[in-house]
């Protein structure tokens, strides 16, 4: 693959384009697929290198996979290991979410710290401590992370701050542990509603996502499911704003607009015409757009993924 991009510019983006599901959904519901035995098929997703890579994980513990297309199928029967290669988990950074469904599976993990993200330190400390509380005894050493979840647990968690990733790693770390599991300060992404769903397509008992507040109520087994994840909200904010800066007019299919609120809100305030009707979202833009402020915020606020798409929205646009 060319590492090279030539983009010949001064055109006006228009047309429709089909929105993928959406990889910060695709993998979180991956590591979930260790909490069943049974086939699970997964609908619409994207090519991408993380996605690649968690499959990767998956059959690196025992597990078989295919891809046909936009399909991914997943054997999890076979999984036999707990202990997360190496090499494979600073692939990414959502290699994280293997620990929940492990200790769910197996009532032990062993995973190094993950890489993949080059913005930043994203410490995991949430991820431990709300494992802590439902009784996963946690040992650090040499850059791995050893857990033992023999004593698990149904707790009442507080987390620190409404982080993602630790919301769905508990999640999935509860769903077969006897008893209710409350998450409180939960993160309402609508990807962590996406793997509440996920969960309880193949038996679970999982409410609240979205609210603040998840609650799991532990049952004994799952089984296996097919699932559509829901589309990529940032994939569509990106297309919808490179359509207003040129002037464009775009549908995109399948794009939910009610997981975009806030980027919706301030593409109308800059004077586009959004149009939510039907299967997807609509945009025309002005001759000329308006400035707006923004300010990134924990969902539902406006998302950090999108502030570098809307600065340069504001390069064209009227006003400061």
């Amino acid at each position: 693959m060319s590492e090279i991009f030539r983009i010949i510019g001064g055109e006006r983006l228009a047309g429709r384009a089909e929105i993928p599901a959406a990889k910060n959904a695709v993998l979180p519901i991956l590591a979930a697929c260790l909490l069943t035995n049974d086939r699970v098929e997964l609908e619409n997703c994207p090519l991408l290198d993380d996605i690649g890579n968690m499959i990767r994980i998956l059959e690196a513990l025992g597990c078989r996979a295919a891809r046909n297309g936009d399909k991914l199928t997943v054997w999890p029967a076979g999984a036999n290991s707990h202990e997360m290669p190496d090499a494979l988990s600073k692939l990414l950074r959502s290699s994280i979410f293997m620990m929940g469904p492990l200790l769910g599976r197996f009532r032990k993990a062993s995973v190094t710290y993950p890489g993949g993200c080059e913005i930043g330190l994203r410490p995991i400390d949430l991820h431990l401590k709300g494992l802590r509380a439902l009784g996963v005894e946690i040992r650090e050493e040499h850059g791995r992370i050893y857990c033992d979840g023999s004593g698990m647990r149904a707790a009442d968690v507080l987390l620190d701050f409404p982080s993602v990733g630790a919301t769905e790693n508990i999640m999935m770390a509860a769903v077969l542990v006897k008893g209710e599991t409350v998450i409180r300060n939960a993160a309402r992404e609508p990807e962590i509603a996406d793997l509440q769903a996920f969960i309880n397509a193949m038996g679970g008992r999982v409410s609240g996502a979205g609210s603040g507040i998840v609650r799991v109520k532990g049952v004994s087994g799952l089984h296996g499911a097919v699932y559509r994840p829901i589309p990529d909200r940032i994939t569509a904010g990106t297309l919808l704003c490179a359509a207003a800066m040129t002037g464009g007019e775009i549908e995109l299919a399948g794009a939910r607009g009610d997981c975009m609120d806030a980027v919706l809100s301030k593409l109308r305030e800059a004077g586009c015409v959004v149009d939510e009707a039907g299967e997807g979202v609509r945009l025309n833009a002005p001759a000329r757009l308006r400035s707006v402020d923004v300010f990134t915020q924990p969902y539902p606020g406006f998302p950090t993924d999108m502030q570098a798409q809307l600065m340069a929205l504001a390069c064209v646009a009227e006003g400061t």
